[in-house]
């Protein structure tokens, strides 16, 4: 695949509970404002938020199955959480082909996620080995 300026892939999803309790596991981050409705009902959020690494670990799935695709080798990941994503809201990843170097096979994306509003809520940028 010759890879252009401009050219993106998206996902969707929804990180209901259960990936989020898995995820908790996995990471061991069990901060309740993820897990515990009665506790995150107290904070500025109001409900329970999805952890922001598992909003990006999107991104990671997107650059090594969709674009560039498989083989794709993680050089480097910037990340700002600038919205939070409630658990069960629905969200859509996005990585944009930003620069693509002559002299190596070296790729510079943008990575994005939204929620259902179009609101970003996770910004960046990947560097990439293809």
């Amino acid at each position: 695949m010759t890879l252009q300026p401009g050219q993106s892939a998206e996902i969707q999803k929804v990180f209901g509970p259960a990936e989020v309790a898995a995820f908790a596991e996995l990471s061991e981050d069990r901060n309740p404002i993820h897990l515990d409705a009665e506790f995150a009902a107290q904070t500025p959020f109001g409900h329970p938020i999805v952890h922001g690494i598992l909003l990006s670990s999107l991104l990671s799935g997107l650059l090594g199955q969709h674009l560039p695709g498989q083989g794709t080798i993680y050089l480097g990941q910037t990340l700002k959480f600038v919205r939070p994503v409630l658990v069960g809201e629905s969200v859509t990843a996005r990585v944009t082909v930003a620069q693509v170097r002559d002299d190596k096979p070296i790729v510079t994306l943008t990575t994005e996620v939204v929620n259902a509003k179009g609101e970003p809520c996770v910004q960046g940028e990947a560097v990439v080995k293809v």
